[in-house]
């Protein structure tokens, strides 16, 4: 029976891959691959020899149809793989998992490493309720975006490049004030994992003469309420 699972691989650290994983990754006959090179060096560590084809944002379009029918014709185990974190979450997969369950191919998703939520809890900023950015727009609708999230309550999670981050923490004092408390966190899980916390302004001063390495991501407080915002120092205690 063709089936295809979506699994996570570790952000990093090599050793984030549950045991399960592993073992599917082991038995699949074909593996699912965003770059068949950083794939395989991880697959090398864990003494895979499935065969590898490369899936990503730049042939998804064109091989989906073609990959869907191979596995639900032959009878495939598939799986699925990003070069780091879970499918479908700011990485191909949707297309796939969704032309799968078009042809009844049974679609079974793993737990496991994404970089989002230990940002979310390392921050400090509240998480039971928060909403998940991803990228913003680069250009057309990118101001738009962020008048929107100005007024948003709960806390948000952005992913952003090395290159693009002051720009981005520019806009964000712009749009929500330079007080607006945030955090960035940065090679999750490796070596030289830093998560820095602090207002807007603060955290561009910190950047703003580093080189900045690795991916990452920026969790920004929700807008305050009114009654936050209006409310002044108690008084001392009569």
């Amino acid at each position: 029976m063709s089936k295809l699972y979506v699994i996570p691989t570790p952000i990093g650290n090599l050793e984030d891959i549950t045991y399960r994983a592993t073992r599917l990754l082991q038995e699949a006959d074909l593996i699912l691959a965003e770059d068949t090179r950083n794939t395989r060096r991880l697959l090398d560590h864990y003494q895979v020899e499935a065969e590898v084809e490369s899936h990503h944002k730049f042939n998804e379009h064109k091989k989906t149809g073609v990959l869907a029918q191979k596995i639900k014709e032959k009878g495939l185990t598939a799986a699925l793989v990003s070069d780091a974190g879970m499918p479908g979450i700011s990485d191909p997969g949707y297309l796939l998992i969704n032309t799968c369950l078009e042809k009844g191919i049974e679609i079974e998703t793993l737990p496991g490493a994404t970089a989002f939520l230990p940002a979310l809890i390392n921050s400090g900023l509240p998480c039971d309720k928060f909403v998940f950015e991803g990228f913003l727009p680069h250009k057309k609708g990118r101001n738009k975006r962020l008048e929107l999230l100005a007024g948003e309550d709960r806390t948000m999670v952005l992913y952003e490049s090395p290159y693009r981050l002051i720009k981005t923490l520019q806009q964000l004092a712009e749009f929500m004030g330079s007080d607006r408390k945030a955090s960035v966190s940065r090679e999750l899980t490796k070596i030289h994992e830093e998560n820095v916390r602090g207002s807007v302004d603060e955290l561009i001063r910190h950047f703003e003469n580093q080189k900045i390495k690795g991916e990452i991501v920026i969790i920004v407080a929700g807008k305050p309420k009114k009654s936050q915002q209006q409310a002044k120092p108690n008084s001392n205690p009569q």
